[in-house]
């Protein structure tokens, strides 16, 4: 039966309003027809009916449809005759056509985005404060955007590129093809020395302090290209505290070779004129991982082990908070390496040595305090690295986790991705409502993790990554991937705007704070599912989301006027 039509105009996808023209239609199914043989003019011009009559009972009379629900219309007609080879032309047909214009418009929007940089006109040009406006930073401003539509366009599927774009949730780090932050063995470097890439430069394991720092120091600037995020290595100070009396040094020739170590973390060696993002977790007493091992010296085991270096390490500690403290040429504080102190039920509160860590506390906030008392977790069972990331290890030791004497190193997040959830207040209506969205959008951010962990596994055996795959070797032998110990972290941000949309009460009341709750339980149960189905490591972070939060709330605003 023929429908009046009633379909005069036709939205672009410029916005623009033109007349509706049949005679379009007919041409793109009569080339999609005689491309596979499976009809003709006369076909396409019933086709093209067919095609008219659903689009007069999809849309009421004055009701103006787009090009693309037009083109939705006429897969659905082309799958209903039954014209599956047709309907597959017609599909990458219109694949291919979205890449050319976007190749278009991504060549007018990366000029426009230099220019953008140059004249600091783009709020992005200072969302990261690590990042200064350099040459470098306008090199890697240039690099992302093309990174970013590889991710978006090249690797994931339309649902989470919509996804994303409209602002259900955020993929942290589409401007790098690489991990989001990494935790090393630094044991095996002190018994690897560095090196990694076959052409390059290596360096026999540290005979002695200084030289133990400085490959430290190169380890963290190259790895650091091969990441996105944090690069973070524990047991700081056992490890490093008998090149001490090795080296036979007093007080002033530890201090100077400390003050060269942190000079030199802090030089903006990472891409965008960054300094590299550095993590390293701080014992005041020999760490139980290897108080019983053998120290290394040369890359040589010795006839000491590590519990016999307490007074070495004292000082160590001492020296790095007094250097802190005093910072560089003009006063100011160094921001990187960012120190991690595990407080534990036998934490030394009275030793004088530990004096200079609270000051630097009181002066400058420096260090980052991880609490164990009355935990169910040891400082042995997680990995400090970056401001908001903390990783369980305990997961790790059951499957083998890859970390000389099972240290449980060689972990890290593979990337992050965080859900708006005020969003998904603002639009449920009920319970179910709430939970039902919620799923949906954990779903598709685990469907984005698990395409980005098959992705970097994949280059990491074409060799992307020469010093990772070199210094991940043990995750390899134990686990069958280099990233096999490395998490899927699942972030999230507004819970308090989420509560305020979807109850009206803030996060502070007894309700908010029951509903809190039922959602992080929630999460957690959902990523236990996760990682039972995929066998990968999964985890939840309260996301640090400056930029993230600013770019979400746009995409709120622009969605929800109200």
């Amino acid at each position: 039966m023929t429908i009046k039509n009633k379909i005069t105009k036709v939205k672009k996808r410029d916005g623009r309003i033109v007349d509706f023209d049949q005679e379009k239609i007919i041409d793109v199914v009569f080339k999609a027809l005689t491309a596979t043989n499976q009809g003709d003019g006369k076909k396409s011009k019933t086709l093209s009916d067919k095609i008219l009559n659903f689009l007069n009972r999809r849309f009421k009379k004055d009701e103006i449809p787009n090009v693309e629900q037009i083109q939705d219309i006429v897969e659905e007609v082309l799958i209903l005759e039954n014209l599956v080879k047709t309907a597959k032309a017609y599909i990458l047909y219109r694949e291919q056509r979205r890449k050319i214009r976007e190749a278009v418009v991504y060549t007018e929007e990366s000029v426009e985005a230099l220019d953008q940089y140059i004249e600091e006109l783009d709020w992005e040009v200072n969302e990261n404060a690590n990042m200064a406006y350099s040459l470098q930073g306008l090199n890697h401003y240039g690099v992302a955007l093309l990174v970013k539509k590889y991710w978006l366009n090249k690797i994931y599927p339309k649902e989470i590129r919509e996804s994303v774009k409209s602002g259900d949730f955020h993929i942290h780090n589409l401007d790098t093809l690489a991990t989001y932050c990494n935790g090393w063995d630094l044991y095996d470097l002190l018994l690897k020395g560095f090196r990694g890439a076959a052409t390059k430069v290596e360096s026999k394991p540290a005979k002695h302090l200084r030289s133990a720092l400085g490959q430290l120091v190169n380890f963290f600037y190259t790895v650091q290209g091969e990441s996105a995020g944090a690069q973070a290595v524990s047991d700081f100070t056992t490890l490093l505290a008998p090149f001490i009396r090795y080296d036979n040094l007093d007080y002033r020739q530890i201090k100077q070779a400390i003050q060269e170590f942190l000079f030199n973390c802090s030089i903006p060696t990472r891409v965008g004129f960054q300094n590299p993002f550095t993590n390293i977790t701080i014992d005041v007493k020999p760490s139980p991982n290897f108080a019983k091992q053998p120290v290394i010296i040369g890359g040589k085991p010795q006839e000491e082990i590590y519990a016999d270096f307490q007074s070495e390490m004292d000082m160590l500690n001492k020296a790095l908070y007094e250097c802190m403290m005093e910072g560089d040429a003009k006063g100011r504080p160094f921001h990187f390496p960012i120190p991690t102190v595990n407080i534990t039920k036998d934490f030394p509160w009275d030793n004088p040595n530990l004096d200079p860590l609270f000051e630097a506390s009181a002066k400058y906030g420096i260090n980052y305090f991880a609490n164990y008392i009355n935990s169910e977790m040891d400082p042995e069972d997680a990995r400090s690295m970056c401001c908001r990331l903390r990783l369980d290890k305990r997961e790790l030791y059951n499957r083998g986790g890859g970390g000389l004497f099972g240290a449980g190193a060689l972990t890290g997040s593979i990337g992050v991705v965080t859900i708006n959830l005020p969003r998904i207040g603002y639009i449920s209506k009920t319970k179910k409502d709430f939970f039902n969205n919620l799923v949906k959008i954990m779903d598709l951010c685990k469907e984005s993790l698990e395409i980005k962990r098959k992705v970097l596994e994949d280059l990491m055996e074409k060799g992307l990554y020469p010093y990772s795959r070199f210094y991940l070797q043990g995750a390899k032998k134990t686990r069958g991937r280099y990233y096999g110990n490395h998490f899927s972290t699942i972030g999230l941000v507004g819970m308090n705007e989420c509560l305020l949309n979807f109850i009206g009460e803030d996060i502070g009341s007894r309700c908010g704070r029951r509903f809190v709750l039922e959602i992080m339980n929630f999460m957690r149960e959902r990523l236990v599912e996760y990682q039972k189905e995929t066998e990968n490591f999964y985890n939840l972070e309260a996301t640090p989301a400056e930029s993230t939060a600013y770019r979400l709330c746009l995409k709120d605003k622009e969605k929800y006027s109200d």
